[in-house]
């Protein structure tokens, strides 16, 4: 099947009707979980997963390799599926559903277009998504 990006008009208008299916990178290591900082809108200036929308066509392994590739210049190996993240506050366009995968990258990871600013942290930020900091709470008991 042909992989295409909508046009942001159409993707607006789409997914101010209905859920939108993404995908999460979860990157944790010593240095603690990994997060990038959005250079753009929506949330320009927060903290959260890398991530993006599953585009039609593409299976949730094909995204969680595009979104690596895309947002932190690498490319990961799939450790496993940690559930799903639903972005309820607002923030964005509509209504994301996140898949979260636990990732491992192969190479260095360097910050791509949409979030330059990349690092690992063991004490949640202040400006993060709050759904992206309850999820870190819960699951791993970071503050």
């Amino acid at each position: 099947m042909n992989i295409k990006k909508l046009s942001f008009r159409g993707f607006k208008y789409i997914y101010s009707k209905v859920p939108r299916l993404c995908v999460d990178l979860l990157i944790k290591n010593r240095k603690g979980v990994l997060l990038t900082k959005r250079d753009i809108p929506p949330d320009k200036g927060w903290w959260h997963f890398p991530g993006g929308t599953v585009l039609m066509g593409e299976t949730l392994k094909d995204t969680v390799h595009r979104v690596a590739s895309e947002e932190l210049n690498t490319k990961v190996e799939i450790i496993k599926f940690l559930g799903f993240l639903e972005y309820t506050e607002g923030s964005g366009f509509g209504y994301p559903i996140s898949a979260v995968f636990l990732v491992k990258p192969i190479n260095k990871i360097v910050g791509g277009e949409q979030a330059k600013e990349v690092n690992y942290f063991k004490i949640i930020p202040e400006k993060t998504l709050p759904e992206v900091k309850r999820y870190l709470k819960e699951k791993f008991n970071l503050r």
